[in-house]
């Protein structure tokens, strides 16, 4: 029976599962209220005030479409806001759009985190799609060396997601500290925007579960199958 379609496995991540369904729930109520709360700036405006307060002039700011896909690019140094947090006068739009902002500082600030973050990203995507194919195509062709060599892959994205977790929490308290100390977000508005912020953490902490408990998995999957095929 292959991999993916293993009860156990389902089982095995089930935890993970779980907590991203809930979090992106929590994401998705507390930026629906958060989003009927009027805030003085837009989000792009926001954004724009926190990234030239602390110097970082040189950041773009651009509108892309969809939803809640906010996120800066670090190559090409701009921050790209989704429609409904760039235009928007609401505490859910300046805090996702700070958040984004607390990024930026990062990279200006050359946070090792954020450096390690952004070289771990190719070892990342190659792990998530070539080294799980390598892992499939050992188990189907019963080449236990191949298989292995496909988790030690996948273990970079596991990697990545450990590193990820601590950036993305860091640059949610600098967007916190942020609209407080500039007087975006008065002191009494901000649990709106903390609870936002909070939400989105947890999507992220869901991500590293999941990725370490499949690894874990594979290896367990391999370890046993390799375990039967000596008896």
């Amino acid at each position: 029976m292959p991999i993916f379609f293993d009860p156990a496995y389902m089982l095995a991540v089930a935890p993970a599962m779980l907590l991203a369904m809930w979090a992106q729930w929590r994401v998705q109520s507390s930026f629906a209220a958060a989003s009927q709360e009027p805030a003085p700036l837009t989000g792009a405006a926001a954004a724009r005030h926190i990234l030239d307060s602390a110097g970082a002039t040189d950041v773009e700011i651009e509108a892309i479409p969809g939803k809640l896909n906010d996120h800066y690019d670090p190559q090409a140094k701009v921050l790209r806001l989704s429609e409904a947090v760039y235009g928007s006068r609401s505490l859910a739009a300046v805090g996702i759009a700070a958040h984004e902002a607390g990024h930026a500082l990062q990279d200006a600030h050359r946070s090792s985190m954020m450096a390690i973050r952004n070289a771990a990203v190719n070892v990342a995507n190659l792990g998530s799609g070539f080294g799980i194919t390598m892992f499939v195509l050992g188990l189907m062709m019963q080449v236990a060396p191949l298989a292995w060599l496909g988790i030690a892959l996948f273990a970079g994205t596991v990697f990545f997601q450990l590193v990820n977790l601590p950036v993305e929490i860091d640059a949610s308290n600098r967007a916190k500290a942020q609209l407080v100390n500039l007087g975006i977000v008065p002191a009494a508005e901000m649990p709106a925007v903390n609870k936002v912020l909070n939400a989105a953490a947890w999507t992220y902490v869901a991500a590293t579960l999941q990725s370490i408990l499949t690894l874990l998995y594979y290896a367990s999957y391999l370890t046993g199958s390799s375990n039967d095929s000596e008896r």
